[in-house]
């Protein structure tokens, strides 16, 4: 049986996804606000 696809470290993951990290940088914000903006529940991880 093969490994399940994610396995992600919590601490990377916040890291690279997380929502500071997101509003750290301007392509981040705007991903922030395309998910505001559809009504997305979880913004970020």
């Amino acid at each position: 049986m093969p490994k399940r696809t994610l396995q992600r470290n919590p601490r990377k993951m916040k890291k690279k996804h997380g929502f500071l990290s997101r509003m750290s940088k301007t392509a981040g914000r705007a991903v922030i606000k395309r998910r505001r903006d559809k009504g997305r529940k979880k913004l970020s991880v």
